[in-house]
């Protein structure tokens, strides 16, 4: 770090002493020497500070923004703690880990997190034992390190778009009294959304080489957990769907399909199909983004896909998501099991392509949706149809600096305590003849098109020693969403 500060140094008393010998140098060579040593200073930066300054440039606001959104549906109040203490708390010893969809005991806490905690993935379970979840719940909530905060995909991506003082936020979801005392003030809740007793989600955190047993975190993530049965059921979707015609937004924000899980098939297919018919009841100038999160089964997510996606404009998810998405309907790259280490660009491209060619608008389908934010630990990329959404290159720069700022808890990104880990070179694709990409920090934005489909690719900065990873996805896709402008149809 010194051996750069020093170099920086010198080449600025250099570029000062040109200056001064200015009149006596011919002006085609003090332009040339300057402009080598002005390009030399710029690489003499850190390639954090250089993506930095770039983004600056690049994060620019719609030409036509938001005033008012809706957001819904799942909403709880987030119990955080190290997954390691509580498990230490609640007398387990390690184990080798293994993948349960639903949880019904300690046990298969303590194997489920482990399971993810040894790949550095995220994760969300429903727990299916009330009592046992209430015990476990107690001693989470009251051990010193346990932290409390607005959870739910919904609530979190209200209280991020609330921060902008411009924007007028509408919350449905079971909001109890706990989670409406951390709201913030620009949030608004309707009475038929309130509910005596507050929902609460449990949030194992792990850092990056943190140990349990023999397993080491390759990365810092988390494991969540419930047994939350309101959100479960989508309780709320009606009374937010009843809500909008008084609110009128010009942007609905959804999330909380994934928490059906829990209900038995039938129990899950009929809410569905309610869902459906509700979603279905949305005007259709307002766009609607859906926000995905973890889930197990494919033929569930399967059906999502089919019946959900055609109603949205938008969409929002992970590497984990996208990969258990292209699994449960065989399409591209479906084989591939799990990702090792930072997931593959050109294999990543090729699954969003597929999701916007097979499911997306289209003149021959009776589809909305035009626009894909994925965002794992080390990059973003923004998938759209041509001709639907702007400000795109912006939107992701704005989504990947959140994720530094968020992950550190810092209100500007602090290039000492973030990293890039982004893949130098890439190529986009591994279904067609691809383009290689070679990224430079100082035009970080990277873009590409294939068929009318727009990608935007940005690489992340990365916090060193993260606060906080819980919300990391909802506040990007807030973010992004924030900056896109969607055109009239």
């Amino acid at each position: 770090m010194w051996q750069r500060s020093v170099c920086v140094g010198l080449l600025a008393l250099a570029l000062g002493y040109l200056c001064v010998l200015g009149p006596e140098l011919p002006p085609a060579a003090l332009r040339q020497l300057s402009a080598s040593l002005l390009g030399t200073l710029r690489r003499a930066r850190s390639l954090e500070a250089r993506t930095v300054a770039a983004w600056q440039a690049a994060i620019v606001r719609p030409a036509r923004g938001w005033a008012r959104v809706a957001v819904g549906v799942n909403a709880c109040v987030d119990v955080v703690l190290s997954g390691v203490k509580l498990l230490e708390a609640l007398g387990l010893e390690p184990r080798d880990g293994k993948n349960h969809a639903v949880l019904s005991s300690r046990q298969d806490l303590g194997e489920a997190f482990t399971h993810f905690m040894e790949r550095g993935a995220a994760a969300e379970r429903f727990f299916s034992d009330a009592a046992a979840f209430r015990d476990i719940a107690r001693t989470a909530s009251e051990h010193p390190a346990a932290q409390l905060y607005v959870g739910g995909n919904a609530a979190l991506i209200g209280q991020k778009l609330a921060t902008n003082p411009d924007l007028k936020i509408l919350l449905c979801g079971p909001v109890g009294p706990r989670l409406h005392e951390l709201l913030d003030d620009n949030v608004v809740v309707p009475p038929e959304s309130m509910q005596e007793r507050d929902e609460f989600h449990l949030i194992l955190e792990y850092q990056a080489g943190e140990e349990w047993g023999r397993v080491r975190a390759p990365t810092a993530n988390r494991f969540i957990f419930s047994h939350d049965l309101s959100n479960g059921a989508l309780n709320m979707l009606e009374v937010f769907v009843s809500s909008l015609d008084e609110f009128q937004p010009d942007l609905v924000v959804l999330s909380g399909l994934h928490m059906m899980e829990g209900q038995s098939k039938e129990a899950r297919q009929r809410r569905l199909m309610e869902a459906v018919a509700s979603i279905s009841d949305i005007p259709t100038d307002i766009p609607i983004h859906l926000e995905l999160a973890s889930m197990t089964d494919q033929d569930f997510m399967s059906n999502i896909m089919h019946q959900v996606f055609p109603l949205v404009n938008s969409i929002g998810l992970n590497e984990q998501e996208l990969l258990f998405l292209t699994q449960a309907a065989s399409g591209p790259h479906a084989s591939l099991g799990s990702w090792s280490g930072i997931p593959d660009v050109g294999v990543v491209s090729d699954i969003l392509f597929w999701i916007l060619k097979e499911h997306g608008k289209a003149a021959e389908r009776a589809s909305d949706l035009t626009r894909i934010h994925f965002h794992t630990l080390a990059y973003h990329i923004l998938a759209t149809v041509d001709g639907h959404w702007g400000n795109q290159a912006a939107a992701v720069a704005a989504g990947a600096r959140a994720a530094g700022t968020q992950a550190c808890a810092t209100d500007t990104i602090d290039t000492s305590r973030v990293l890039l880990k982004a893949p130098r070179e890439f190529l986009t694709s591994h279904t067609e003849a691809p383009a290689k990409i070679s990224l430079n920090p100082d035009e970080p934005v990277v873009h590409w098109h294939r068929e009318g489909i727009s990608f935007h690719f940005t690489p992340v900065l990365v916090c060193k020693d993260p606060v906080r990873t819980v919300g990391l996805g909802d506040a990007i896709s807030a973010e992004g969403l924030l900056y896109s402008e969607a055109y009239p149809q």
